[in-house]
């Protein structure tokens, strides 16, 4: 079995949150893993991934904290959308196997997002209930720019949803192409073989006829 190990880097110091969107292939019996650092505890993990290519587009999925603690384990799954806490501090594991696979590749879109869960403001209390202070229009702003993220990141999820049934039915598509082509090619030289042995059949049906009344 190949394993392969990739660091991703997330160490998050300045910023509320950090997504790390990547495309892989992962070959026959061949297990890779992804790493993401958390570096402070309540972090919020978005996991997404979703199968493009390859085989029955499944894949098994092994989610695991630092100290090894499973915390998702899929079996044969097209794709998925699952958010965790990160309760320890360091370094969690994300690793797709393709070991039921004798040859096919798999082509892997997957999406790791780390976000705060508690957003530190500016305000005071009195400023919050007033709505008013040099940090309010800042801070509202700030509120706005978040939610429209958080809407833009559901739009890009439905968008990778559409694209994934859109692969999926294309390599649908191209499989029942190719059956009915080698179908109709087998069908059509079934008929001419039948057509070959009726006809020599009948010539020798007649020619054993003619030699016997002689």
């Amino acid at each position: 079995m190949i394993t392969t190990t990739i660091i991703l880097s997330t160490l998050l110091f300045s910023s509320i949150v950090d997504a790390t969107a990547l495309t892989y292939n992962v070959g026959a019996h061949e297990r890779a893993c992804f790493y993401v650092w958390a570096d402070v505890p309540k972090k919020k993990l978005a996991f997404y991934f979703a199968v493009q290519s390859g085989g029955s587009f499944d894949i098994d999925v092994d989610v695991r904290d630092p100290n090894q603690k499973q915390m998702l384990s899929l079996e044969k799954e097209r794709q998925g959308d699952y958010v965790f806490t990160a309760n320890e501090i360091g370094e969690y594991s994300f690793c797709f196997s393709n070991d039921m696979s004798t040859f096919a590749e798999k082509v892997v879109d997957f999406e790791i997002t780390i976000e705060n869960e508690k957003r530190a403001s500016s305000l005071s209390q009195d400023e919050k209930e007033k709505g008013k202070g040099p940090q309010a229009q800042t801070d509202a702003m700030d509120e706005s720019l978040f939610r429209l993220m958080g809407e833009l990141g559901r739009v890009d999820r439905m968008q990778k949803h559409f694209r994934t049934r859109e692969n999926r039915n294309f390599s649908t598509v191209i499989s029942t192409e190719s059956r009915i082509f080698w179908f109709s090619l087998v069908e059509s030289m079934m008929i001419v073989g039948m057509a070959m042995v009726q006809v020599y059949v009948v010539r020798t049906f007649f020619s054993g006829s003619r030699r016997t009344h002689v």
